[in-house]
């Protein structure tokens, strides 16, 4: 996938579901204005709603289909009591992804995402079935979401073989905090297929923000949602917990002190730097929390290697993989920002 610079509101747990009604197009109108034209949600979303929403709120701002990124993700369903409402049979790709274009009132997404490896299918029949979809004009390609290197690694060799398209992208988890996989388990992929990958939770559930520094403060995401995020609160009091919000401290007062910036931009910049990431996922509840996660691009061409440097020194946690964070906007990488 080529890099642009773009973002995507994907969140279930907002649009559709904490979030509804104007405040959805009001997000949505703020980050369009500001250039953002990629958005991303998935069929399982507030059980659907997030799609209905999106759809919605696109059709009353009358954007031009053409001028926008549309994706969303297949697997876990809106209907899970019966035995074909989930998974990546042929038989629910096809028709949970129809489903997902009626509730987005849309006639094609531009990706399609597998949400889950399955495997419970064969994987010829989910290349086969993402293929057909792609015949079919209802998505452009396909991709995939949390999957290991090994499981991408037999999708492409697969489609190889029956002359077909492979996944174009996949979507993980990176942060500060979870490097593992996007850093080192996934490099021997970036040059073999010209892979990248789209990041989620890039704030690590808001706790590179610094809001959790010195507690959970009344009306945040571990507070309104404890129950959702009652194992995170519960690690937060732990020895490894602890020393996680000691190296949030750090990182704030780096990007207060020598960025003049916020933790989270610095966060979210931080990822995108990576030579790998093309684009990273950013959610927002209202209008100027758009605005202030667009502060990354702002930060992003001042992550000189001495910065960097300072960052590791704090994290302590470089994956022992090849993968180095080299490229930054200076060196001529434009980052995308969903």
């Amino acid at each position: 996938m080529s890099l642009r610079l773009a973002m995507v509101l994907p969140l279930g747990l907002t649009l559709g579901g904490t979030v509804t009604g104007d405040p959805v197009k009001d997000i949505i109108k703020t980050a369009f204005d500001a250039g953002i034209n990629m958005f991303d949600t998935a069929e399982t979303y507030a059980d659907g709603k997030s799609e209905l929403e999106m759809g919605r709120v696109l059709r009353e701002l009358n954007i031009r289909r053409s001028d926008l990124i549309i994706t969303t993700k297949i697997f876990f369903g809106t209907d899970k009591s019966g035995p074909n409402s989930t998974g990546l049979s042929r038989k629910h790709l096809i028709e949970g992804t129809r489903a997902s274009l009626s509730r987005l009132g849309l006639s094609y997404v531009d990706v399609l995402f597998a949400h889950r490896p399955d495997p419970t299918v064969p994987i010829e029949e989910t290349v086969r079935a993402f293929n057909w979809l792609i015949d079919q004009g209802l998505t452009f390609y396909w991709a995939t979401s949390e999957w290991s290197a090994r499981e991408i690694e037999e999708a492409h060799q697969v489609a190889a073989r029956l002359g077909m398209v492979g996944p174009v992208a996949e979507q993980c988890q990176h942060h500060m905090f979870w490097r593992e996989r996007p850093e080192a388990e996934y490099a021997p992929l970036y040059a073999r297929y010209g892979m990248g990958t789209t990041t989620w939770s890039s704030l690590a559930s808001g706790l590179l923000t610094g809001k959790y520094n010195d507690g959970i403060p009344e009306g945040s995401r571990f507070n309104q949602h404890s129950e959702f995020f009652k194992k995170t609160v519960q690690e937060l009091e732990s020895p490894e917990g602890k020393e996680k919000i000691r190296k949030v401290r750090e990182l704030t007062k780096l990007a207060n002190e020598e960025l003049q910036t916020t933790p989270a931009a610095l966060a979210l910049a931080w990822v995108a730097a990576s030579p790998n990431t093309s684009t990273v996922i950013l959610g927002a509840s209202s209008p100027e929390q758009v605005l202030e996660n667009l502060k990354a691009l702002e930060v992003l061409p001042r992550l000189t290697p001495e910065i960097l440097e300072k960052v590791e020194a704090i994290l302590g946690n470089k994956p022992a993989g090849p993968q180095t964070f080299v490229r930054t906007a200076l060196e001529g990488g434009r980052k995308a920002f969903y």
